[in-house]
């Protein structure tokens, strides 16, 4: 069988990278205008007080070129990507990123996961909503522990035939395969793409709050899980209640050239096993001795070197080249995750930086952001987080992009609102990584639509029942973390 030949849909949407241009060019012509301020802090770590802002006698432009002691326009990418060191939000961040993208392709190119995937599904009999069950379950870990969103793409061509000649449709396999992804994404307690990039900025350490997260990412599982048992169930009985039976029938009848994925060997289990044992030694490293961004990047490094070893003697066709070749492309898949944080970076200081204690048009906006806060309760603001975190993300959909350009106005403010930082990570999570599964600015989303044959109107049809009840779980989360004083 070959390809389906719907790629998938071009956005018209413009490149984060050119929102962001035109967001400094704004943001440069706003210090022309507006008066800076500043806060006065207290306590360790430090926070802002609220009252306390001052504001400045006049604008303080922003230059055009910059110079050592200001960032002006056309050095704010610059100054971004220099700004900081090992363990900042830029920097550091930016180097984290690049290793972890490096290590996880190597980790894709010994198909171990496909193998196993592979190796689980029927071949063309009629079957059971376990595996449904468990595969939904599988890759929501996955985007839980390791990002998992594009690869769904890929994974989706294997999946979805197999699934509908086991008696489900093409939907089944999107929501098992992409859907389960992006709830592990939007709930995971230690995404490295996600929630320790949010936490970073936000000033938070990586991987606190945890117990809440766990029993989020059990709960939210636990609905999809049942839900698309249910679904597929209903379809298995009566295969002509699905929207997309007829389309299906190109699947149900493409059986001839189709490619033999390769067997699942002990090698696969190995790579799998190193992988499971490498997320307990960094959740360890975290939990027990405070590693940080560096130190769990030196972790990845030693996981993916095992797993490299591995690879080389135990798989055909892979050598030394070939795994350094699968880490440098890893990593360069990511270096645009790394530019959009260094530009968001960037715009703070055009602002004037993010010290609430010096004079910045971020601190003006904080204010002014503040004193509508002021007259809603702490649980509204919260909820206004998770909206606002959601509609940004029809515009930006990468998390660390978002995460680098919502945090540092999002933090401060949750400081002045009387909602916790870690609530405000917890609003940027959910409403980034579940946003994701209807947005038509998703690659991933709209690369899984193509490789299963569904148009996007038919997917919308579908899912926005399920898409309304996992925003009103979603709701509950927040509004219990806020009630809870969530730290």
């Amino acid at each position: 069988m070959t390809e389906p030949k719907h790629a998938p849909a071009l956005s018209r949407t413009p490149d984060t990278l050119l929102i962001l241009f035109v967001v400094a060019v704004i943001a440069w012509l706003a210090t022309f205008v507006f008066v800076p301020g500043q806060f006065a802090v207290a306590g360790d770590p430090a926070r802002v007080v609220a009252g306390s802002f001052t504001a400045a006698s006049a604008p303080s432009p922003a230059p055009f070129f910059g110079d050592a002691t200001r960032t002006g326009l056309l050095d704010f990418l610059f100054s971004g990507l220099v700004s900081g060191g090992r363990g900042s939000a830029t920097v550091g961040l930016f180097a984290f990123i690049l290793v972890i993208g490096g290590v996880f392709g190597i980790i894709l190119r010994t198909g171990a996961v496909e193998a196993a995937l592979a190796a689980s599904l029927p071949d063309g009999k009629v079957g059971s909503e376990r595996l449904v069950s468990v595969l939904f379950i599988a890759f929501s870990a996955g985007g839980a522990i390791f990002g998992m969103g594009e690869e769904a793409i890929a994974i989706s061509l294997i999946l979805v035939p197999a699934l509908v000649r086991a008696g489900y449709d093409s939907l089944t396999a999107v929501v098992t395969c992409y859907i389960a992804t992006q709830i592990g994404f939007a709930t995971s307690w230690m995404n490295p793409f996600s929630v320790i990039v949010a936490q970073s900025i936000a000033g938070v350490p990586p991987m606190s709050g945890l117990g809440l997260r766990v029993a989020m990412w059990t709960i939210f599982t636990l609905v999809g899980t049942v839900w698309v048992c249910r679904y597929a169930r209903r379809v298995r009985l009566n295969p002509h209640a699905s929207p997309m039976y007829v389309r299906d029938a190109w699947w149900r009848e493409a059986r001839d050239g189709e490619a033999t994925p390769t067997g699942f060997g002990r090698a696969h289990l190995a790579i799998l096993g190193v992988l499971l044992a490498g997320i307990v030694w960094v959740a360890w490293g975290v939990g027990a001795r405070g590693y940080y961004l560096g130190e769990i990047a030196a972790q990845f490094m030693g996981v993916g070197a095992a797993i490299g070893l591995i690879a080389r003697f135990g798989l055909p066709g892979i050598d030394g080249n070939t795994l350094m070749a699968a880490f440098r492309d890893g990593a360069v898949q990511l270096a645009p995750a790394g530019l959009i944080v260094a530009a968001a970076k960037g715009i703070v200081l055009i602002l004037g930086g993010e010290n609430p204690a010096l004079p910045s048009l971020l601190n003006s906006l904080l204010n002014a952001m503040s004193g509508i806060t002021a007259m809603l309760p702490e649980w509204a603001t919260a909820l206004g987080m998770l909206a606002m975190q959601s509609g940004i993300n029809v515009f930006i959909v990468s998390g660390s992009a978002q995460a680098s350009v919502t945090m540092p106005l999002m933090a401060p403010l949750g400081d002045l609102s009387g909602v916790t930082r870690q609530t405000a990570v917890l609003a940027f999570q959910l409403g980034d990584g579940l946003m994701n599964v209807v947005v038509p600015t998703s690659a991933a989303l709209m690369g899984c639509l193509a490789a299963a044959r569904v148009d996007y109107i038919t997917w919308v049809r579908f899912f926005w029942r399920p898409m309304v009840g996992l925003i009103t779980l979603s709701a509950v989360f927040v509004f219990t973390a806020q009630a809870i004083g969530y730290a």
